[in-house]
């Protein structure tokens, strides 16, 4: 019983706190939350002598919601601003919702006054196809004429029209080959190319790996780059890869010698006394001690070690007015090293982490080519980063 009653007190207090945020939106002006509020509240149990309230707020929260809106309708109309076209539709639509997300829960009663709540409904099927094809045909033609505008974020304004009207619309006249022109008229294109400053040669295939921007994965719906310039496109900006300086380092072998020594286990033996005699325990078993052994080694070791440092700039240009917008520096460096050694003795004597060395043989030096390519797959990871984090619009 006591549990009972505790669920009773708990479902009182939900209710309770229900109904007061529920009173508190409408007297807000938040007709439709509260709106939401009771409907939720009514799904179950809707003549509940508790749910009375709710009824009440439901009835008042509708009448008010329907006059707000059927009053902005009018207002717009009288207006005659096509940038109100949308709102008129969406209010009917809203009109309309509002309507069909009460229409299950009717009759609902108002016991005290002995008769149903009042939901005056009316069909809005007419306003919403007739305020749809009015947005529609204003979507359709403003769309048309902000396309002919120069101005690239005008013509993103008209993409985005033009989707929306799609799925307001599906079908509706040439709107999909509109999307696509807008898409491609919207779209800022980066010619992306390197130069050669130093004095060496670059190796043709870094150039390629650099400039392939495919593996980039920098491309998003308003910026496409280009390494190879494609006819009927009027590039916007240009993205120069500036190679100031490559520093390859002679190739080096260093060499040095040293010794190492260890005392470790190589067994048990007998424990003896200072004459020589075998040590028993109390049952007369000799006893063991670890056999320990001083080890030496000589150690033969190589280095083998050549360095490449490259140097660069990324300029960023607007080709439409020729002028250099943002530089920004990159710089990496390839470090090619191989140890490997020979030995004398017992390589017991040393690291365990030594061993692999000794496995390790003299290897050819890598060429300058390599060595500059090599530095340049930091400098695209670099380079990936850089232009990630700066837009050309921002």
């Amino acid at each position: 019983m006591k549990k009972i009653t505790s669920l009773l007190t708990l479902f009182i207090l939900i209710t309770s706190c229900g109904v007061r945020q529920t009173r508190e939106m409408m007297t807000s002006g938040d007709y439709d939350g509260a709106i939401n509020n009771a409907v939720e509240g009514l799904r179950s149990n809707k003549n509940a002598k508790g749910k009375q309230d709710y009824v009440y707020m439901l009835e008042e929260s509708f009448a008010k919601a329907k006059e707000r809106d059927l009053r902005n309708i009018n207002a717009w109309f009288k207006d005659a601003n096509p940038q109100n076209l949308e709102k008129i539709y969406n209010t009917y639509v809203q009109l309309n919702y509002r309507q069909e997300l009460i229409r299950p829960l009717l009759p609902l009663k108002l016991i005290k006054e002995g008769r149903d709540a009042i939901f005056p409904f009316d069909d809005y099927s007419d306003q919403i196809v007739s305020s749809k094809n009015s947005l529609s045909k204003y979507l359709y033609d403003n769309s048309k004429a902000l396309l002919i505008n120069k101005d690239k974020l005008v013509i993103r304004r008209a993409y985005d029209d033009l989707v929306y009207l799609e799925s307001l619309s599906p079908g509706y006249k040439d709107v999909n080959k509109l999307i696509d022109e807008a898409q491609f008229k919207g779209t800022d294109f980066v010619n992306v190319y390197t130069k050669n400053e130093t004095n060496m040669v670059i190796p043709k295939r870094l150039e390629d790996d650099l400039l392939d921007f495919s593996t980039y994965g920098l491309n998003d719906k308003w910026t496409v780059y280009h390494s190879n310039r494609q006819k009927g496109i009027d590039y916007d900006y240009g993205l120069v890869v500036n190679f100031r300086q490559i520093n390859i380092s002679p190739e080096q072998v260093k060499e040095k010698q040293f010794q190492k020594e260890k005392l470790i286990k190589v067994g048990v033996k007998n424990l003896v006394n200072s004459n020589g005699q075998v040590v028993k325990d109390s049952l007369g078993n000799p006893i063991k001690v670890d056999d320990m052994r001083t080890v030496k080694i000589s150690i033969y070791e190589f280095s083998q070690s050549k360095a490449c440092q490259v140097t660069a700039k990324i300029d960023y240009i607007n080709l439409k007015t020729n002028q250099l917008i943002e530089t920004f520096p990159l710089s990496s460096e390839f470090i090619f090293s191989n140890v490997y050694a020979t030995y004398k003795g017992d390589k017991r004597a040393c690291e365990q982490d030594y061993y692999n060395t000794f496995d390790k043989k003299a290897v050819p030096f890598p060429s300058n080519e390599q060595m500059v390519f090599d530095a340049g797959q930091d400098l695209k990871n670099q380079l990936k980063s850089l232009i990630a984090k700066n837009k050309f619009r921002r």
